[in-house]
């Protein structure tokens, strides 16, 4: 069945089986607390590796294929992760607030119009003094190919009402083609 599912290697740029080293970093750090809420999940190897590392854990995609590929993964590695179908734009009615939100390459997806929406749908399930920790494409990527790119200027710009950017820092994206990294930014953004 994982075959069918595109386990073996995956299908897209980001599943690279297993979880970002941005993440793994920050964690080792002693960055990530309380509950964790992985949005725009994918196949979740970010959120399997907090559940490893004694977190609870829920991640959350739109796509049923990612959260289907998820979820097998967690009964193979027996891990307690709640996967869940939906919609990071109406993150209030997930009915659940966390300590630390981590973002692994959605911010980057939306569009000028959407971002806010997307700031306001976090803003509404992470506690007050808990932390956004994003991993997105930076501008430091040559071409047009992929998602948009974003500049430390765009975080502090969407981040500015109830939020507060703590740090920017840059990063690898790991990917599975080419070098099989993109430059990133990893921002930590605590909410007011």
């Amino acid at each position: 069945m994982s075959e069918l599912l595109g386990l073996n290697g995956g299908t897209t740029p980001w599943d690279i089986g297993r979880p970002q080293k941005a993440f793994v970093d920050l964690e080792e750090a002693g960055e990530i607390q309380g509950s964790v809420l992985d949005i725009g999940c994918g196949t979740g190897e970010n959120a399997m590796h907090m559940a490893r590392k004694g977190y609870r854990t829920v991640g959350v995609d739109s796509s049923p294929t990612s959260i289907t590929k998820a979820m097998l993964k967690t009964t193979q590695r027996n891990l307690p992760v709640k996967f869940i179908i939906f919609e990071p734009l109406q993150l209030e009615h997930l009915g659940m607030i966390f300590d630390t939100i981590i973002d692994s390459g959605l911010f980057h997806l939306y569009d000028d119009s959407t971002r806010p929406l997307y700031v306001k749908s976090l803003g509404r399930v992470l506690k007050p003094e808990g932390y956004l920790h994003m991993l997105c494409i930076s501008e430091g990527n040559f071409g047009s190919f992929g998602p948009k790119r974003v500049t430390k200027g765009d975080l502090r710009f969407y981040f500015i009402e109830g939020w507060e950017v703590k740090a920017i820092r840059g990063a690898r994206f790991e990917v599975n083609y080419g070098r099989g990294w993109n430059w990133a930014w990893l921002a930590t953004i605590q909410r007011r």
